[in-house]
């Protein structure tokens, strides 16, 4: 079989799909790219046995068809080295040598047979089939990933939830201290369904979509796994296993105490004074009438901090305390220029909220508190 594509074509194809090959495998062969040639199409696999990424290029003039693998590693450091130039790529079916020519360079190696490579997963008689529109799902995953767990003794806690109803998609992630809620009533997918799709093809599903195009996501999802189709590439993965919590359980309901803030002054405040915090990277909140103060302090070095910010506050004077980085993240994964807090006492999660939300979307941010010492 033999074809010919552009270097720098190719070698965005398989930057895309290297992101789902893990650098410890189980089997030798997964660590190679699967090539497919069917007529004038090219067939690029990645997997790691749990995701498979598959890509889709079009090779006009392209001769014979079959499989072959070839090493990940090897193709994409040639790849990176070379200029923007036609490649012709040309493999022998019977010892399944493969010779690479460009212009001034010709390389060989030796593929393996591309029989071998695992094959994909398969979706049962039950799959539902859903058009969902490439920008909803990425801002679902993009506003929630960030919350995941890391926790193996909690795998439910490793991924992002999807809520689907008939009416909304609702996207949300936890680590058990805090809790992302994304929701999209503006995706209608017309069934039920929820699962729990692991961060690391969550994220790369994310990498993959374009928020500008017209065209559409097309998701297939069964009791076990999901396909998601955008035409240029197809992801499947199987879903975490474990009941995930009821997390509208969860988020306070009658959190009274009210400030707001403008959310880049408050983050830059919290960035600063977090540099003289204790190892936990304790920052205080003093909020009262007179605004918010933000403390922090390392006795062991003998630091402290002290910031003054402007807000907008209803309630009593509450003293409460979080991580700072954790303040850090959920400040940077809400995009509008101010916030609301809403809080209860010191020792209940706070709910983080943009001041303003786009029609048919709902973000809520809870963080649970650091206990402070007297």
């Amino acid at each position: 079989m033999k074809f010919t594509i552009q270097s720098k074509q190719l070698l965005s194809h398989l930057n895309a799909v290297s992101k789902v090959i893990s650098n410890k495998n189980a089997y030798a062969i997964l660590e190679y790219f699967l090539f497919e040639l069917e007529g004038e199409r090219l067939v690029i696999t990645g997997s790691d046995m749990e995701t498979r990424m598959t890509t889709f290029i079009e090779v006009p003039g392209a001769e014979g068809q079959g499989r072959f693998a070839i090493e990940v590693k090897r193709m994409l450091n040639l790849l990176r080295e070379m200029p923007e130039t036609g490649l012709t790529i040309d493999v022998n079916e019977e010892n399944m040598e493969v010779n690479i020519k460009y212009l001034n360079g010709d390389f060989n190696a030796v593929a393996l047979n591309g029989d071998e490579y695992p094959l994909k997963i398969q979706m049962n008689d039950t799959a539902h089939e859903v058009q969902l529109n490439q920008r909803d799902v990425a801002d679902g995953i993009q506003r929630t990933v960030f919350a995941v767990g890391q926790d193996d003794m909690h795998p439910q806690f490793m991924g992002v939830f999807w809520d689907i109803k008939p009416e909304s998609i609702t996207f949300v992630a936890s680590d058990a201290h805090k809790l992302v809620r994304y929701k999209r009533s503006s995706v209608k997918p017309g069934f039920e369904a929820s699962f729990i799709l692991p961060a690391k093809p969550a994220t790369i599903l994310a990498s993959i979509l374009d928020r500008d195009t017209e065209q559409p996501l097309t998701a297939t999802i069964d009791e076990t796994s999901a396909t998601f189709d955008t035409g240029e590439y197809q992801l499947t993965c199987r879903f975490i296993n474990g009941r995930y919590p009821n997390y509208e359980q969860v988020i306070p309901k009658d959190n009274p105490y009210s400030a707001t803030l403008d959310r880049v002054t408050l983050l830059t405040a919290l960035r600063r004074v977090s540099i003289f915090a204790s190892v936990g990277g304790l920052v205080k909140l003093e909020f009262d009438a007179e605004g918010l103060k933000l403390t922090s302090q390392d006795l062991d070095h003998q630091t402290s901090a002290e910031e003054h910010v402007q807000c907008e506050y209803d309630g009593e004077p509450l003293t409460i305390g979080f991580k700072s980085v954790d303040l850090i993240d959920v400040l940077n994964n809400i995009n509008c220029s101010t916030v609301v807090f809403k809080l209860l006492d010191p020792a209940r999660a706070g709910i983080f909220l943009p001041t303003e939300q786009p029609e048919g979307e709902d973000l809520l941010i809870l963080q649970m508190p650091m206990m402070i010492q007297q």
